[in-house]
């Protein structure tokens, strides 16, 4: 038997990454940049052995069903091919995310696997090694081996898609994440499915991809100068701007609600008021605000007058990929 446990963090795209140039693969259309972050997680235990006649998937203790278990094993198959591996596996994850909400799921979910099967497998894959084979499962989850900051660099195949951290001599410390969850039910309208019909259909997203460099060469000019003005001015203009290609798709969509706009607006009417804070949001109705940690408590308060306190949820930086010990686990 081999086994190995890993728990991943959840990350947040600043820059967002929303559309593939090589589906199968998973490379990107564009370059991103993220935030991962301490309070959404997700522990995975893989256990390769003999006595198994085909893989299992247990996702919070539930046996999933044969085309959940496709999609893990498709993904072990990769392991398993980088070690010279014929053996059948049990998958036991642990999701502490709502699952396809908006809330970044799939990110830590295919991390944890990836890390999980590669310490199993004793692969001993470098960060970068790592990443893209994360990348495989899930695109954001290339950017999970990371703690604090990291870019996925898109890069022109599977050899050169993957991310890479960046330094910040602390800055993310400095930072707070705030969820306002409006809606943690599953979405009607996948994150994949919704990339391919705006690549595929959308009058505006030619404009965004264009914009989605000088945004990035912002996001790093702001890290490296600890300027969180700047990073939260470019972080809400590149969420606003990549839902605002889903507009424009054959058939129309939104990932917004009601709800959502609301969160937005009191975004906006907080900063006005003279706190500095800013949205972002995934492809889901959830929005996530950044804000200086020292101002995180004052947010919260303007929050609770007008969201109930469970839907309010903090977050910190988050820890690079981790693996875990039985008792850990």
């Amino acid at each position: 038997m081999f086994s190995g446990k890993v728990r991943a963090y959840t990350n947040i795209a600043l820059i967002k990454y929303w559309g593939k140039e090589n589906q199968e693969l998973i490379i990107p259309m564009n370059n991103s940049l993220s935030l991962t972050l301490d309070a959404f997680y997700t522990e995975t235990q893989v256990l390769f052995s003999k006595d198994l006649t085909e893989d299992q998937f247990y996702l919070d203790n539930q046996l999933q069903d044969s085309k959940a278990t496709l999609k893990v094993s498709r993904f072990l198959d990769l392991a398993r091919k980088k070690a010279d591996c014929t053996l059948y596996a049990t998958v036991r994850s642990q999701n502490f995310v709502p699952t396809a909400a908006g809330l970044a799921s799939s990110a830590s979910g295919l991390a944890a696997l990836a890390g999980a099967a590669s310490a199993a497998l004793k692969l001993d894959l470098s960060s970068e090694e790592l990443s893209r084979l994360a990348r495989r499962g899930s695109g954001s989850a290339c950017r999970s081996i990371y703690g604090g900051f990291s870019e996925w660099q898109k890069g022109t195949s599977d050899e050169t898609s993957y991310a890479v951290g960046i330094a910040s001599d602390g800055f993310e410390d400095q930072l707070s994440m705030i969820f306002v969850v409006v809606n943690d039910a599953q979405k009607d309208i996948s994150s994949r499915d919704g990339m391919q019909r705006t690549v595929e259909t959308s009058a505006f997203y030619d404009g965004w991809l264009q914009t989605v460099p000088h945004d990035l060469a912002k996001a790093r000019k702001a890290i490296a100068d600890k300027d969180f003005i700047a990073l939260g001015e470019v972080t809400e203009a590149s969420a606003l701007k990549m839902h605002g290609t889903t507009l424009a798709a054959t058939p129309p969509f939104t990932y917004w609600s009601a709800e959502s706009m609301k969160a937005m607006n009191l975004v906006r009417q907080i900063r006005n008021d003279g706190l500095p804070c800013y949205f972002t949001m995934d492809a889901g109705p959830n929005v996530k605000i950044l804000v200086e940690r020292k101002n995180e408590e004052a947010l919260l308060n303007a929050l609770r007058d007008q969201f109930d306190a469970q839907q309010v949820v903090v977050a910190h930086t988050g820890p690079a990929i981790e693996i875990l010990s039985e008792e850990e686990a």
